[in-house]
This record gives structure tokens, C-alpha cells and sequence, in this order.
């Protein structure tokens, strides 16, 4: 038999104004209210994230490497991670390889490492392996023959995987939605146009870069907002290729349409609206000789608009 060598401990932790209009004087709108029930369907997760971790909802079963829970500007979207990459034994993480151990099996809580030499005598097809077991703590070792490799031995990682950790590395934030006219401010007019904006800058819209590594494979994203959907309360839903153009009431054009971003001929009818926001990001990632396309959401919080009937005063 091989000789055998001790095992040892492995621990891991984890890581949203007024147009121009008769008699109405207008002002500048603020930041969308935090959201509320309405928009809870629209939310995509509805999963709590584990601390420190930026975006849960791109997992699948593996927790990954949490994201930095704070300190910086999670638009600068620089992240990495790499290492072992991580297996799950009864609820905790541990890495997958072992310098020392090999190969961890996730079915049965044991790390497999080819025995070298080879005992004179091995039947062919077959070979020896030192298990070392106990979910990765300090535990038992013991040789055993097998005809292949058990379950995660010298497994290649999944690209698409790898990019799922380097997304979880950043943070692609919900739009902070602005309109005009806004039911804190003031209310609009039937049938004029409504302006909505978001604000700008890459944590928002993007382009984030990130890069997971994993066994000699490096997988790299770029995160990009595609288009931003407004909904507007009222069944209607415009869709815009940027972040909009924020509302200057004395500006050239107040009380016209708004050049990129905007509800053109306003609400039919009197009534008060609850418009939120939606990004549609796409992120696409490469390694590995492979490609593809991770799509991913962010929702606003609601923005009240009421809406007020022209009156006409007649002599």
C-alpha cells in the first residue's frame, strides 16, 4: 500500500416635475420613494442575500465568493476572484482542491488524490487513491481502489459558473428613476408631455468588467444596460436606450418633449400614477474557448404622478 499522510483542517468563509404648463409654475423632481407592493411582482430575487454578497439572485447552488460588503464604489466594477473555486459539504463551503488532499467529492465528504506510486499489482484499469474524509476536517484516511475517478476529480470548472461568481463580484444597482410633473412637487396636465430620466454612471448603466478564475481558467464579463423599460402606470410601457435627459424647467426645452426619454403625449386621462423603472442588463462573458449572455434586471422604486385636468375660464 502507499504510504498515507495526515490530513489537515481546511476552513473557508464566505463573502428613482413639472412641465411647462398654464398658470402652473414648475420645479425640479427628486429622487423615485422606495418601492412598495406594487412593483414587489416586478422585483427580480425575492431571495435575502447572504452577508457581504452583492447579488444573490445570480447564483444557481453554489454560494461563490462573497462580494466586498463595503468601502468603494461598487460602479468601479474591478472585481476578481479565483482560487480553488468552492464545494458544499453539509451547509459550509470548502475549497475544491487541495494542494495536499486533492480532489473534494461532494457526495460523500471526501478529498481523493491519485497514490503515488502505483502498488506493483494494481489490476489494470483500475487505481489507488488516498480518501481523506470527514468533510474536510481533520479526519480518517484510507486507500481505495476505484475503476475512475470519483465524482469532482480534476473536474474542468464550468465557464458559465465562473462568470456567475465574477457577476456575484460586482453590483449592478436598480435605477434611481426621476419624472416630471411629480405628485410631491406638483401635479401635471392631461395630454402634456412627461419627461423620465435615471440617473447615469456605471453602476447603473454600465459597462462593468469582472474576471473569475478557477483552476487555470479565467472567465471574463462586461455588464451593459441594454434598455431601460418604463412602466407608466396606466398599461402604456416606453422603452428608452439610455438614461434620459433630467428636466430643466428653465431650460430651452421646457415644456416640450423630452429628446430621448419621454411619454410624448402625456396621460388621457385625470387620475394619479405609480411609474417605476426596469434596466434590462445584459451581461456577456468569454473564456475558455466558450461565450454567452447572462440577462439580468434591476427595478426603481415607484414615483407618483398626478395628473390634473386643463381648466378653461371663459368670461
Amino acid at each position: 500500500m502507499p504510504a498515507t499522510h495526515p490530513g489537515r483542517l481546511l476552513a473557508t468563509t464566505r463573502p428613482a416635475r413639472l412641465l411647462a404648463a398654464i398658470g402652473l409654475v414648475l420645479a425640479l423632481a427628486v429622487v423615485a420613494a422606495p418601492p412598495t407592493a406594487t412593483v414587489a411582482a416586478a422585483r427580480e430575487g425575492g431571495i435575502e442575500c447572504p452577508i457581504g454578497q452583492n447579488d444573490c439572485d445570480v447564483w444557481d447552488d453554489d454560494p461563490g465568493t462573497p462580494g466586498n460588503p463595503g468601502g468603494g464604489d461598487p460602479g468601479d466594477g474591478d472585481g476578481s476572484s479565483g482560487g480553488s473555486g468552492t464545494c458544499q459539504w453539509k451547509g459550509r463551503v470548502i475549497a475544491c482542491y487541495d494542494d495536499l488532499l486533492g480532489w473534494f467529492n461532494n457526495g460523500d465528504g471526501c478529498y481523493y488524490k491519485l497514490s503515488q506510486p502505483q502498488p506493483e499489482g494494481t489490476p489494470e484499469g483500475k487505481q489507488w487513491y488516498t480518501a481523506t474524509c470527514n468533510g474536510g476536517d481533520l479526519g480518517t484516511q484510507h486507500e481505495v481502489l476505484l475503476d475512475a475517478p470519483p465524482p469532482g476529480y480534476g473536474t474542468p470548472p464550468d465557464p458559465e459558473e465562473l462568470a456567475r461568481r465574477a457577476l456575484a463580484s460586482i453590483s449592478l444597482l436598480p435605477p434611481r428613476a426621476t419624472v416630471a410633473p411629480r405628485k410631491s412637487i406638483g401635479p401635471g396636465l392631461v395630454g402634456l408631455p412627461v419627461w423620465m430620466w435615471a440617473s447615469p454612471g456605471k453602476a447603473y448603466f454600465g459597462t462593468l468588467e469582472a474576471s473569475a478564475s478557477d483552476r487555470g481558467l479565467t472567465v471574463s464579463i462586461a455588464a451593459k444596460v441594454d434598455k431601460i423599460v418604463w412602466d407608466m402606470g396606466n398599461g402604456d410601457k416606453v422603452t428608452c436606450r439610455g438614461p434620459g435627459t433630467p428636466y430643466d424647467p428653465k431650460g430651452p426645452k421646457a415644456g416640450g418633449p423630452s429628446p430621448d426619454c419621454g411619454y410624448h403625449g402625456g396621460y388621457a386621462k385625470a387620475d394619479t400614477y405609480e411609474i417605476f423603472a426596469t434596466t434590462h442588463w445584459n451581461v456577456h462573458w468569454t473564456g475558455g474557448n466558450q461565450s454567452g449572455d447572462i440577462p439580468q434586471t434591476r427595478t426603481s422604486g415607484i414615483i407618483q404622478v398626478q395628473i390634473d385636468e386643463l381648466q378653461v375660464v371663459t368670461r
